[in-house]
């Protein structure tokens, strides 16, 4: 095990020396925050994979296809797709706002009245994505070291915080593209086909298991709509993913570079089912299917592999957590305090310095995330907190603002209200897991929408000419700042 110690410590130092020097690059908000809006297709492509397919993904996913066979792909499967979705639709547009935060294109589209609310829904989702990911540092540092749960997450969690904290989204841009790199070798190269090996091959995993394993439907129907409203729709709307589109140079980068990631995706889906599936032959009995991938790792690979194989684990994992803690932080600072501390500088408050400002925050929500990391225990639940709060609060608004001219923003700020309180209310009521709370909270969100922007004033028709100049790319400087006085909040 020395080398796969020696493979795993050496990827974390270099994770560390990558933030220190993402620091010297993160000299302006636009740099910190959105890496200067600069990335070309190929970092683009390779950082948007990663931050989409975590820990859920890859040993989730493994889990999947080891209890379903390979219809467990269709969670990571319906990622992909919605990230496809978003590139191919909405992502050029998206970019050409040339804004930070999704709550600033609401404020944009409805004209300074919905950003508020959407942020403390948005920050909501964004903190429990990250303590989702950070839960994962468990699971792997437990594999590696035996380590105690709490441990690990401090330890997981605290590099993540150093390195985002250091650089921002350069330090998590630079380290993303080696986790991509490390995930590609050690889960689609190596892992993929030593599992399907070490099974027997493809002729023996069908001779010893249920034929229902390789029915793509074998999941079910229900399983597989849910998974598509949730992680479909859910990655055209997470702040995390939008952060990532407003990296991309030019438009073009964002819809040809996101495709790509998309696609690659759905690759991974199926590389993570298989390997589930082939861990079904070998190991039939296991106590949990999320134990699948790590079970594997530590008794069938090689040593050296083994070490890569666990590092692509925790790229996957990283990779997550940094995208979701640096989202998580622009929003508590650009969406929620900014507007407190506008208040502020307009009774005389000093100048200020916005990198310290988002770098200060990021500490704060990384060391919140680790203390909810280590109260929490189930990451299915947090995860599926997150999504239906995102899904239930903030879909309409957003794809309604985009695709709709007669919404308004007493529609958006009805439907944000509405939909998420009765996703938590039905949460209450049917549980956490069920899928009833998203369906109705939905429904309740689309119906309010569309009734209250109905009976309220259209609106102004000067903001939604300045909408339509930021979607065509006008009326904003490379950094987001707008040409002319924006509108007031």
């Amino acid at each position: 095990m020395a080398v796969d110690y020696a493979v795993i410590v050496v990827y974390l130092a270099g994770m560390l020396a990558m933030g220190w020097w993402g620091m010297r690059r993160a000299k302006s908000k636009s740099e910190f925050l959105v890496a200067g809006r600069r990335l070309g297709p190929w970092m683009y492509s390779g950082t948007m994979a990663a931050i989409v397919l975590g820990g859920a993904s890859t040993i989730g996913g493994v889990g999947l296809g080891y209890q379903y066979g390979l219809s467990g792909a269709w969670m990571v499967f319906t990622i992909g797709l919605g990230l496809l979705a978003l590139s191919i639709f909405f992502s050029a547009r998206i970019a050409r706002l040339k804004v930070y935060t999704v709550s600033e294109m609401l404020d944009l589209r409805y004209g300074g009245r919905a950003g508020l609310i959407s942020g403390v829904v948005m920050w909501a989702y964004t903190l429990m994505l990250a303590v989702t990911s950070t839960i994962a540092y468990a699971t792997i540092f437990d594999v590696l070291f035996d380590m105690n749960r709490t441990v690990a997450i401090i330890l997981g969690g605290a590099i993540v915080v150093a390195y985002s904290a250091l650089g921002g989204m350069w330090s998590i841009t630079l380290t993303d593209m080696v986790q991509f790199v490390v995930k590609t070798i050690g889960v689609l190269l190596l892992l993929l086909p030593i599992a399907v090996i070490k099974a027997g091959g493809f002729s023996e995993m069908k001779a010893k298991l249920p034929t229902e394993y390789f029915d793509p439907l074998g999941i079910g129907g229900e399983t597989i709509f849910t998974y598509v409203l949730i992680y479909t729709f859910g990655m055209l709307i997470g702040q995390d993913i939008w952060q990532r589109v407003f990296t991309a140079r030019t438009d073009r980068t964002a819809r040809w570079g996101g495709t790509v990631a998309g696609t690659y995706c759905l690759v991974y889906a199926l590389a993570g089912a298989v390997i589930g599936t082939a861990a079904k032959v070998m190991y039939p009995k296991l106590p949990s299917a999320d134990s699948a991938f790590a079970t594997i790792v530590k008794d069938e690979l090689p040593v050296g592999v083994r070490g890569l194989v666990l590092a692509a684990a925790l790229a996957a994992v990283m990779s997550t957590s940094s995208g979701a803690l640096i989202a998580c932080a622009t929003v508590a600072n650009n969406d929620i305090w900014s507007r407190l501390r506008g208040v502020v500088t307009r009774s005389g408050g000093e100048e200020h310095d916005e990198v310290k400002g988002n770098r200060i925050f990021i500490l704060i929500m990384g060391v919140a995330v680790i203390a909810i990391a280590i109260a929490l225990n189930n990451v299915v639940e947090a995860l599926t907190v997150a999504y239906n709060l995102l899904v239930g609060g903030l879909l309409v608004p957003i794809l309604g603002g985009l695709l709709w001219r007669r919404g308004t923003a007493a529609g958006a700020l009805a439907a944000v209200s509405v939909g998420g309180v009765a996703v938590i209310g039905l949460m209450a009521t049917y549980g956490i897991l069920a899928n009833e709370p998203v369906y109705y909270g939905l429904l309740a969100s689309l119906a309010v929408y569309v009734i209250v922007s109905l009976a309220t004033k259209p609106t102004d028709a000067a903001v939604l000419i300045a909408w339509r100049e930021r979607l065509a790319g006008k009326g904003a400087d490379a950094d987001g700042t707008p040409a002319a006085e924006s509108v007031t909040v």
